[in-house]
């Protein structure tokens, strides 16, 4: 039996009883609590990850609760599905060179407000930080699903007089073919590529619009960083309940199927993502607000970044 077998087994790979409950593993417990938060980060499902990992659910399980041992070939699998390179699942990819160390030891300690303006100043010395927004207008609204980007988006480009791109078309545009048939078909990385070449595309064929954006962007740095050089970017921000509930308003009530397990993937899914939403130029809190609140609140902050008359 090999290895990949073996492992594959619901029972194996788990700690004895006694163990996992009293004297987990350090080294288990936190790849455990980084597979979850990548995870999260991506929004993906527990299943989702075990299927394209080719792992059963129940040691995928076992591994995020710090209780299930792998080998370096179920890890690979695992990182594979999870789109990270291996040494972010298993430690810190910044032991990889002396320059990496160097950079760690210098970025290490600062506030978050420090790292961001390292990252821009590292951007613009690399050449990847012009930022095209002096010349242009170009906004993009970020957040989960039911947060309102497409609603609000539309009503912002008509109230500025600008186009307005939703993002996800543009990527069944590049695939010729529907976004779930992209998952379906080709899977969660290929759909990140294509999601990169649609948002390329319009960051060069349109200085000037209002792009709704998929809630999972930010779970690629690369397309993240992207979008953040080149739009003015506005998190739209709502509590996991009301991202619920405007989802199944708009009729899709699948979430509703298991509600307190959906609820409980929302917000982790929510957790992972906060602090990438948070590096937004703008921030605007749609809770406990009607539509026509929400968007004045939109429009007032945009139009006053935009330095036009509120």
């Amino acid at each position: 039996m090999d290895d990949r077998t073996r492992l594959d087994d619901p029972d194996s790979g788990r700690l004895p009883a006694a163990a996992a409950d009293t004297e987990k593993n350090p080294l288990l417990v936190a790849l455990g609590e980084r597979v979850r938060t990548l995870r999260a980060r991506r929004g993906l499902t527990r299943k989702a990850v075990a299927l394209a990992a080719d792992v059963s659910e129940r040691h995928l399980a076992n591994m995020e609760l710090g209780t299930g041992n792998a080998s370096i070939l179920i890890l690979d699998q695992i990182a594979r599905a999870l789109q990270s390179p291996l040494a972010e699942l298993v430690g810190d990819v910044t032991t990889s060179s002396p320059e990496w160390l160097m950079l760690r030891e210098l970025l290490g300690g600062r506030s978050e407000v420090e790292l961001r303006r390292a990252r821009l100043a590292l951007a613009d010395l690399l050449g990847a930080g012009a930022d095209p927004r002096a010349g242009a207008r170009r906004i993009a609204l970020i957040g989960l699903r039911g947060a309102g980007k497409s609603t609000l988006g539309r009503m912002l480009a008509d109230d500025l007089e600008l186009p307005f791109v939703e993002l996800s078309r543009e990527i069944e545009k590049v695939a010729g073919c529907s976004i779930r048939e992209i998952h379906d078909l080709y899977g969660t990385n290929a759909y990140r590529r294509y999601e990169r070449r649609a948002l390329e595309e319009t960051v060069r064929t349109c200085p000037e619009a209002v792009l709704a954006t998929p809630g999972g962007l930010v779970s690629d740095a690369a397309t993240f960083n992207l979008l953040l050089a080149h739009c003015l970017t506005v998190w739209l921000q709502a509590s996991p309940e009301e991202h619920m509930g405007r989802v199944a308003a708009q009729g899709d009530l699948r979430p509703m199927a298991a509600s307190q397990e959906a609820m409980d993937d929302l917000q982790r899914i929510l957790a992972g993502r906060t602090a990438f939403y948070a590096k937004a130029d703008l921030t605007v809190d749609t809770s406990r607000q009607a539509l026509a609140e929400s968007f004045q609140s939109l429009r007032a902050v945009v139009r006053k970044a935009l330095k036009m008359p509120l």
